[in-house]
Protein backbone atom coordinates (compact mmCIF):
# COMPACT_ATOMS: atom_id res chain seq x y z
CA UNK A 1 0.00 0.00 0.00
CA UNK A 2 1.25 3.06 -0.90
CA UNK A 3 -0.59 5.13 1.80
CA UNK A 4 0.39 4.90 5.54
CA UNK A 5 -0.49 2.13 7.34
CA UNK A 6 -2.66 1.86 10.88
CA UNK A 7 -2.45 -1.60 11.01
CA UNK A 8 0.03 -3.91 10.37
CA UNK A 9 0.16 -7.65 10.83
CA UNK A 10 3.22 -9.79 9.89
CA UNK A 11 2.85 -13.41 10.02
CA UNK A 12 1.08 -13.66 13.52
CA UNK A 13 0.24 -16.82 15.07
CA UNK A 14 -1.56 -17.88 18.13
CA UNK A 15 -1.69 -21.64 19.51
CA UNK A 16 -3.60 -23.51 22.77
CA UNK A 17 -2.96 -26.15 24.33
CA UNK A 18 -5.66 -28.75 24.48
CA UNK A 19 -6.35 -31.43 26.83
CA UNK A 20 -7.03 -34.56 25.78
CA UNK A 21 -8.69 -35.62 29.42
CA UNK A 22 -9.30 -34.22 32.84
CA UNK A 23 -8.77 -35.01 36.27
CA UNK A 24 -12.50 -34.31 37.34
CA UNK A 25 -12.17 -35.12 41.12
CA UNK A 26 -9.64 -34.51 44.12
CA UNK A 27 -9.88 -37.87 44.29
CA UNK A 28 -8.37 -38.15 40.83
CA UNK A 29 -6.00 -35.15 41.80
CA UNK A 30 -4.64 -36.94 45.09
CA UNK A 31 -4.17 -40.22 43.77
CA UNK A 32 -2.51 -38.67 40.75
CA UNK A 33 -0.63 -35.96 41.86
CA UNK A 34 2.26 -36.06 39.34
CA UNK A 35 0.43 -37.57 36.31
CA UNK A 36 0.78 -35.31 33.16
CA UNK A 37 -2.10 -34.40 30.91
CA UNK A 38 -1.54 -34.97 27.27
CA UNK A 39 -2.59 -32.57 25.30
CA UNK A 40 -2.93 -31.70 21.75
CA UNK A 41 -1.78 -28.01 19.88
CA UNK A 42 -4.56 -25.98 18.70
CA UNK A 43 -3.63 -23.38 15.80
CA UNK A 44 -5.94 -21.06 15.90
CA UNK A 45 -4.38 -18.09 13.98
CA UNK A 46 -1.34 -19.62 11.94
CA UNK A 47 0.79 -17.64 10.03
CA UNK A 48 -2.04 -14.17 9.44
CA UNK A 49 -0.41 -11.07 7.95
CA UNK A 50 -2.22 -8.09 6.53
CA UNK A 51 -2.49 -4.12 6.10
CA UNK A 52 -4.88 -1.59 7.19
CA UNK A 53 -4.53 2.09 5.84
CA UNK A 54 -6.14 4.75 7.78
CA UNK A 55 -9.80 5.04 6.78
CA UNK A 56 -10.31 1.83 5.36
CA UNK A 57 -13.31 -0.51 6.43
CA UNK A 58 -11.68 -3.96 6.51
CA UNK A 59 -13.66 -7.34 6.83
CA UNK A 60 -12.89 -11.11 7.92
CA UNK A 61 -14.60 -13.29 7.20
CA UNK A 62 -14.57 -17.48 7.53
CA UNK A 63 -16.65 -19.93 8.93
CA UNK A 64 -17.28 -20.59 12.29
CA UNK A 65 -13.56 -21.64 14.21
CA UNK A 66 -11.86 -20.22 11.45
CA UNK A 67 -10.36 -18.17 13.65
CA UNK A 68 -11.53 -14.81 13.03
CA UNK A 69 -12.79 -13.92 16.71
CA UNK A 70 -9.30 -15.23 17.90
CA UNK A 71 -7.37 -12.28 15.59
CA UNK A 72 -9.74 -9.45 16.95
CA UNK A 73 -8.39 -10.80 21.05
CA UNK A 74 -4.46 -10.73 19.54
CA UNK A 75 -5.70 -6.96 17.91
CA UNK A 76 -7.13 -5.90 21.17
CA UNK A 77 -4.54 -7.54 23.20
CA UNK A 78 -6.78 -9.61 25.17
CA UNK A 79 -4.80 -12.43 23.70
CA UNK A 80 -0.63 -12.71 23.62
CA UNK A 81 0.29 -13.23 19.89
CA UNK A 82 2.74 -16.59 20.39
CA UNK A 83 4.90 -15.45 17.29
CA UNK A 84 4.76 -12.29 15.07
CA UNK A 85 4.51 -8.64 14.75
CA UNK A 86 1.30 -6.35 14.78
CA UNK A 87 1.65 -2.38 15.04
CA UNK A 88 -1.73 -0.33 15.74
CA UNK A 89 -1.06 3.19 15.17
CA UNK A 90 -3.68 4.97 16.90
CA UNK A 91 -6.77 4.51 19.65
CA UNK A 92 -8.54 1.58 19.87
CA UNK A 93 -11.82 0.86 20.70
CA UNK A 94 -13.07 -3.01 20.66
CA UNK A 95 -16.82 -4.24 20.39
CA UNK A 96 -15.51 -8.14 21.04
CA UNK A 97 -17.79 -9.69 23.76
CA UNK A 98 -20.78 -8.82 24.99
CA UNK A 99 -20.60 -7.22 28.53
CA UNK A 100 -16.76 -7.64 28.69
CA UNK A 101 -15.24 -4.96 30.71
CA UNK A 102 -18.43 -4.14 32.31
CA UNK A 103 -19.33 -4.59 35.89
CA UNK A 104 -22.45 -6.52 36.82
CA UNK A 105 -22.86 -4.79 40.49
CA UNK A 106 -22.85 -1.47 38.96
CA UNK A 107 -24.98 1.16 37.41
CA UNK A 108 -25.20 1.96 33.78
CA UNK A 109 -24.02 5.40 34.30
CA UNK A 110 -21.28 3.95 36.98
CA UNK A 111 -20.33 1.23 33.94
CA UNK A 112 -20.40 3.92 31.26
CA UNK A 113 -17.89 6.33 33.19
CA UNK A 114 -15.73 3.55 33.85
CA UNK A 115 -15.55 2.02 30.31
CA UNK A 116 -15.20 5.41 28.73
CA UNK A 117 -11.78 5.65 30.69
CA UNK A 118 -10.99 2.41 29.57
CA UNK A 119 -10.84 3.53 25.90
CA UNK A 120 -8.65 6.20 26.42
CA UNK A 121 -11.08 9.05 27.75
CA UNK A 122 -10.72 11.36 30.40
CA UNK A 123 -12.59 10.80 33.36
CA UNK A 124 -14.80 14.04 32.41
CA UNK A 125 -14.66 13.47 28.66
CA UNK A 126 -16.27 10.24 29.88
CA UNK A 127 -18.77 12.47 32.33
CA UNK A 128 -19.78 14.66 29.32
CA UNK A 129 -20.19 11.99 26.77
CA UNK A 130 -22.71 10.10 29.07
CA UNK A 131 -26.07 11.50 28.22
CA UNK A 132 -25.31 10.65 24.71
CA UNK A 133 -24.10 7.55 25.41
CA UNK A 134 -27.74 6.90 27.34
CA UNK A 135 -29.59 8.49 24.34
CA UNK A 136 -28.55 6.31 22.03
CA UNK A 137 -28.87 2.97 23.52
CA UNK A 138 -32.62 4.27 24.48
CA UNK A 139 -32.19 3.09 28.01
CA UNK A 140 -32.60 6.84 29.38
CA UNK A 141 -35.41 5.23 31.94
CA UNK A 142 -32.76 2.63 33.42
CA UNK A 143 -29.62 4.22 34.07
CA UNK A 144 -29.38 3.74 37.97
CA UNK A 145 -30.31 -0.41 37.46
CA UNK A 146 -27.37 -2.67 37.89
CA UNK A 147 -26.63 -4.26 34.67
CA UNK A 148 -27.31 -7.60 36.76
CA UNK A 149 -30.63 -6.89 36.06
CA UNK A 150 -30.23 -5.71 32.32
CA UNK A 151 -31.58 -7.79 28.95
CA UNK A 152 -28.89 -9.20 26.48
CA UNK A 153 -30.45 -6.67 24.28
CA UNK A 154 -29.98 -3.79 26.81
CA UNK A 155 -26.35 -4.80 27.57
CA UNK A 156 -25.33 -4.84 23.21
CA UNK A 157 -27.28 -1.31 23.03
CA UNK A 158 -25.54 0.27 25.97
CA UNK A 159 -21.67 -1.63 24.67
CA UNK A 160 -22.48 -0.14 21.40
CA UNK A 161 -23.37 3.23 22.73
CA UNK A 162 -19.66 3.42 24.57
CA UNK A 163 -17.42 2.20 21.78
CA UNK A 164 -19.48 5.14 19.13
CA UNK A 165 -18.75 7.85 22.09
CA UNK A 166 -15.03 6.30 22.48
CA UNK A 167 -14.39 7.96 18.85
CA UNK A 168 -11.60 5.90 18.78
CA UNK A 169 -9.13 6.26 15.60
CA UNK A 170 -9.54 2.02 15.02
CA UNK A 171 -12.30 0.14 15.82
CA UNK A 172 -12.84 -3.76 16.48
CA UNK A 173 -15.82 -5.10 15.51
CA UNK A 174 -16.86 -8.45 16.26
CA UNK A 175 -20.62 -9.60 14.83
CA UNK A 176 -22.26 -6.54 16.15
CA UNK A 177 -24.93 -6.92 13.21
CA UNK A 178 -25.65 -10.04 14.90
CA UNK A 179 -27.43 -8.88 18.08
CA UNK A 180 -29.90 -6.62 18.99
CA UNK A 181 -33.35 -6.42 17.27
CA UNK A 182 -34.08 -4.96 13.65
CA UNK A 183 -33.99 -1.12 14.99
CA UNK A 184 -31.03 -1.67 16.53
CA UNK A 185 -29.29 -2.92 13.67
CA UNK A 186 -30.17 -0.74 11.09
CA UNK A 187 -28.76 2.46 13.78
CA UNK A 188 -25.79 0.42 14.12
CA UNK A 189 -25.57 0.27 10.02
CA UNK A 190 -26.17 4.06 10.21
CA UNK A 191 -23.09 4.50 12.86
CA UNK A 192 -21.07 2.91 10.11
CA UNK A 193 -21.85 4.17 7.33
CA UNK A 194 -21.03 7.91 9.12
CA UNK A 195 -17.91 6.35 10.46
CA UNK A 196 -16.82 6.01 6.46
CA UNK A 197 -17.86 8.91 5.23
CA UNK A 198 -15.49 10.40 8.36
CA UNK A 199 -12.35 8.45 7.13
CA UNK A 200 -12.56 5.97 10.61
CA UNK A 201 -10.59 2.86 10.13
CA UNK A 202 -12.95 -0.08 11.22
CA UNK A 203 -11.85 -3.79 11.22
CA UNK A 204 -15.36 -5.80 11.32
CA UNK A 205 -15.83 -9.75 11.65
CA UNK A 206 -19.06 -10.59 10.34
CA UNK A 207 -21.38 -13.57 8.46
CA UNK A 208 -23.23 -10.45 6.80
CA UNK A 209 -22.18 -10.39 2.95
CA UNK A 210 -24.32 -7.74 1.99
CA UNK A 211 -22.82 -5.43 4.79
CA UNK A 212 -19.39 -6.58 3.57
CA UNK A 213 -20.20 -5.77 0.30
CA UNK A 214 -22.10 -2.33 0.64
CA UNK A 215 -19.48 -1.03 3.67
CA UNK A 216 -16.29 -2.38 3.12
CA UNK A 217 -13.31 -1.33 0.82
CA UNK A 218 -11.58 -4.98 1.17
CA UNK A 219 -12.08 -8.50 3.28
CA UNK A 220 -9.96 -11.31 3.77
CA UNK A 221 -10.87 -15.14 4.07
CA UNK A 222 -9.52 -17.20 7.01
CA UNK A 223 -10.19 -21.08 7.04
CA UNK A 224 -8.42 -23.00 9.69
CA UNK A 225 -6.89 -20.35 11.18
CA UNK A 226 -4.90 -19.27 7.56
CA UNK A 227 -5.47 -17.10 5.40
CA UNK A 228 -6.89 -17.84 1.63
CA UNK A 229 -7.95 -14.60 0.15
CA UNK A 230 -7.54 -10.97 -0.01
CA UNK A 231 -8.88 -8.04 -2.27
CA UNK A 232 -12.47 -7.39 -3.46
CA UNK A 233 -15.57 -7.61 -0.78
CA UNK A 234 -17.50 -8.95 -3.71
CA UNK A 235 -14.89 -11.60 -5.02
CA UNK A 236 -14.08 -12.97 -1.16
CA UNK A 237 -18.14 -12.91 -0.73
CA UNK A 238 -17.81 -15.41 -3.92
CA UNK A 239 -15.18 -17.78 -2.14
CA UNK A 240 -17.20 -17.86 1.22
CA UNK A 241 -20.17 -18.61 -0.40
CA UNK A 242 -17.98 -21.38 -2.00
CA UNK A 243 -17.00 -23.04 1.04
CA UNK A 244 -20.30 -22.44 3.15
CA UNK A 245 -22.38 -24.51 -0.19
CA UNK A 246 -19.59 -26.73 -0.31
CA UNK A 247 -19.98 -27.58 3.72
CA UNK A 248 -23.60 -28.00 3.55
CA UNK A 249 -26.58 -29.52 2.16
CA UNK A 250 -25.71 -29.29 -1.81
CA UNK A 251 -22.62 -30.91 -1.94
CA UNK A 252 -22.70 -32.95 -5.42
CA UNK A 253 -22.46 -36.69 -5.40
CA UNK A 254 -19.54 -37.67 -6.41
CA UNK A 255 -19.96 -41.57 -7.70
CA UNK A 256 -16.05 -41.54 -7.78
CA UNK A 257 -15.64 -38.54 -10.37
CA UNK A 258 -13.83 -35.26 -9.07
CA UNK A 259 -15.95 -32.38 -8.80
CA UNK A 260 -14.74 -28.81 -8.54
CA UNK A 261 -17.37 -25.64 -7.07
CA UNK A 262 -16.13 -22.56 -8.93
CA UNK A 263 -16.91 -18.79 -8.06
CA UNK A 264 -18.97 -17.37 -10.64
CA UNK A 265 -21.38 -14.04 -10.57
CA UNK A 266 -24.30 -15.77 -12.05
CA UNK A 267 -27.45 -13.91 -11.08
CA UNK A 268 -28.17 -11.13 -8.76
CA UNK A 269 -31.15 -9.81 -6.67
CA UNK A 270 -33.77 -7.49 -8.20
CA UNK A 271 -35.55 -7.61 -4.94
CA UNK A 272 -36.46 -9.81 -2.01
CA UNK A 273 -38.41 -9.16 1.28
CA UNK A 274 -41.38 -11.17 3.08
CA UNK A 275 -44.80 -10.27 2.68
CA UNK A 276 -48.51 -9.88 4.80
CA UNK A 277 -51.56 -10.91 3.87
CA UNK A 278 -53.01 -7.62 2.39
CA UNK A 279 -48.98 -7.62 0.04
CA UNK A 280 -47.54 -5.26 2.33
CA UNK A 281 -43.53 -5.82 3.09
CA UNK A 282 -42.55 -6.38 6.33
CA UNK A 283 -39.50 -6.86 8.69
CA UNK A 284 -41.20 -8.84 11.11
CA UNK A 285 -43.87 -11.56 11.23
CA UNK A 286 -45.69 -13.18 14.72
CA UNK A 287 -44.22 -16.46 15.97
CA UNK A 288 -46.84 -18.85 14.02
CA UNK A 289 -47.23 -16.94 11.29
CA UNK A 290 -46.40 -17.94 7.75
CA UNK A 291 -43.18 -16.58 6.19
CA UNK A 292 -44.90 -14.70 2.54
CA UNK A 293 -41.67 -14.89 0.24
CA UNK A 294 -41.31 -12.86 -3.01
CA UNK A 295 -37.82 -12.51 -4.30
CA UNK A 296 -36.87 -11.31 -8.07
CA UNK A 297 -33.50 -12.41 -9.46
CA UNK A 298 -31.87 -11.67 -12.89
CA UNK A 299 -29.48 -13.86 -14.97
CA UNK A 300 -26.04 -12.09 -15.53
CA UNK A 301 -24.85 -15.00 -17.61
CA UNK A 302 -27.06 -18.20 -19.46
CA UNK A 303 -27.67 -20.37 -17.19
CA UNK A 304 -28.31 -24.14 -17.90
CA UNK A 305 -31.03 -26.38 -15.76
CA UNK A 306 -30.23 -24.31 -12.53
CA UNK A 307 -31.22 -25.19 -9.48
CA UNK A 308 -31.90 -23.15 -5.96
CA UNK A 309 -31.34 -23.19 -2.75
CA UNK A 310 -33.55 -21.50 -0.07
CA UNK A 311 -31.96 -21.52 3.16
CA UNK A 312 -32.80 -19.82 6.56
CA UNK A 313 -30.20 -19.31 9.30
CA UNK A 314 -30.42 -17.79 13.18
CA UNK A 315 -28.47 -15.06 14.56
CA UNK A 316 -26.20 -17.90 15.61
CA UNK A 317 -25.46 -18.46 11.94
CA UNK A 318 -27.42 -22.18 12.26
CA UNK A 319 -29.36 -22.84 9.35
CA UNK A 320 -32.78 -23.86 10.48
CA UNK A 321 -34.56 -25.12 7.32
CA UNK A 322 -33.90 -25.34 3.69
CA UNK A 323 -35.74 -26.25 0.61
CA UNK A 324 -34.54 -27.21 -2.52
CA UNK A 325 -36.24 -26.07 -5.72
CA UNK A 326 -35.75 -25.82 -9.66
CA UNK A 327 -37.75 -24.46 -12.38
CA UNK A 328 -40.07 -26.78 -12.17
CA UNK A 329 -41.05 -29.32 -14.69
CA UNK A 330 -43.01 -27.03 -16.83
CA UNK A 331 -40.31 -24.38 -16.82
CA UNK A 332 -37.79 -23.93 -19.69
CA UNK A 333 -34.40 -25.62 -18.51
CA UNK A 334 -32.42 -22.83 -19.26
CA UNK A 335 -32.29 -19.25 -18.74
CA UNK A 336 -31.02 -16.44 -20.97
CA UNK A 337 -28.81 -13.63 -19.99
CA UNK A 338 -31.01 -10.66 -18.34
CA UNK A 339 -33.89 -13.30 -17.78
CA UNK A 340 -35.60 -13.49 -14.51
CA UNK A 341 -37.09 -15.36 -12.06
CA UNK A 342 -39.88 -15.21 -9.67
CA UNK A 343 -39.36 -16.73 -6.45
CA UNK A 344 -42.79 -16.33 -4.05
CA UNK A 345 -45.04 -18.53 -1.74
CA UNK A 346 -45.61 -19.82 1.35
CA UNK A 347 -43.59 -20.93 3.88
CA UNK A 348 -44.77 -22.59 6.91
CA UNK A 349 -43.40 -20.75 10.52
CA UNK A 350 -42.23 -22.91 13.23
CA UNK A 351 -39.51 -20.41 14.74
CA UNK A 352 -39.04 -19.56 17.46
CA UNK A 353 -39.18 -15.49 17.75
CA UNK A 354 -35.57 -14.11 16.93
CA UNK A 355 -33.71 -12.90 14.57
CA UNK A 356 -33.14 -14.41 11.15
CA UNK A 357 -31.86 -14.77 7.08
CA UNK A 358 -32.65 -15.96 4.15
CA UNK A 359 -30.34 -16.27 1.26
CA UNK A 360 -30.92 -17.87 -2.09
CA UNK A 361 -27.96 -20.47 -2.95
CA UNK A 362 -27.89 -20.73 -6.88
CA UNK A 363 -25.91 -23.83 -8.83
CA UNK A 364 -25.12 -24.86 -11.95
CA UNK A 365 -23.78 -27.92 -13.11
CA UNK A 366 -21.03 -27.92 -16.11
CA UNK A 367 -19.27 -30.08 -18.39
CA UNK A 368 -16.39 -31.27 -16.97
CA UNK A 369 -17.49 -32.50 -13.30
CA UNK A 370 -17.20 -28.32 -12.39
CA UNK A 371 -20.41 -26.75 -11.42
CA UNK A 372 -20.71 -23.01 -10.71
CA UNK A 373 -22.01 -21.88 -7.21
CA UNK A 374 -23.47 -18.55 -5.76
CA UNK A 375 -24.99 -17.54 -2.54
CA UNK A 376 -27.13 -14.46 -2.56
CA UNK A 377 -28.19 -12.96 0.81
CA UNK A 378 -32.34 -12.29 0.28
CA UNK A 379 -33.48 -10.47 3.50
CA UNK A 380 -32.96 -10.38 7.21
CA UNK A 381 -36.43 -10.63 9.27
CA UNK A 382 -37.63 -10.83 13.11
CA UNK A 383 -40.12 -13.35 14.63
CA UNK A 384 -41.74 -11.94 17.34
CA UNK A 385 -43.06 -13.14 20.33
CA UNK A 386 -42.37 -14.67 23.73
CA UNK A 387 -38.62 -15.04 24.70
CA UNK A 388 -38.21 -18.46 23.68
CA UNK A 389 -37.32 -21.59 26.06
CA UNK A 390 -34.94 -22.95 24.05
CA UNK A 391 -34.44 -24.52 20.82
CA UNK A 392 -35.10 -23.50 17.30
CA UNK A 393 -38.50 -24.25 16.62
CA UNK A 394 -41.04 -24.84 18.25
CA UNK A 395 -43.14 -27.54 17.80
CA UNK A 396 -47.12 -29.33 18.31
CA UNK A 397 -46.88 -32.26 20.38
CA UNK A 398 -49.54 -34.40 22.31
CA UNK A 399 -47.43 -35.17 25.17
CA UNK A 400 -48.37 -35.38 28.46
CA UNK A 401 -46.77 -36.22 32.22
CA UNK A 402 -48.41 -38.13 34.63
CA UNK A 403 -47.57 -38.73 37.99
CA UNK A 404 -47.33 -42.76 39.15
CA UNK A 405 -47.09 -44.44 42.33
CA UNK A 406 -43.38 -46.64 43.29
CA UNK A 407 -45.63 -49.75 43.09
CA UNK A 408 -45.91 -52.04 40.82
CA UNK A 409 -43.75 -52.78 36.82
CA UNK A 410 -41.75 -50.01 35.62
Amino acid sequence: MSSPLIVSVNDVSKRFRVPREQLLTLKERALHPFKSVPTDELAAIDGVSFEVAPGEFFAVVGRNGSGKSTLLKVLASIYRADTGRIRMAGRLAPFIELGVGFNPELTARENVVLNGVLMGLSKGEARRRYDAVLEFAELEDFSELKLKNYSSGMLVRLAFAVMVQADADIMLIDEVLAVGDVAFAHKCMEVFHERRRAGKTVVLVTHDMGAIQSLCHRAMLMEHGRVTYIGDPEETAMRYYRLNFMGGGLEPESHGETRRALPDIQARTLHARLLDPSGQPVESVAQGTPLRLEAQLEARRELEQPSFLIQAMNEDSVVVFSLKRTLGPDGPERLAAGERVLISGRIDNALVPGRYSIDCWLRQDRQGGDMAVQGLRLLDFTVEGPPPTGGVVEVEADLGITARSGSGDG
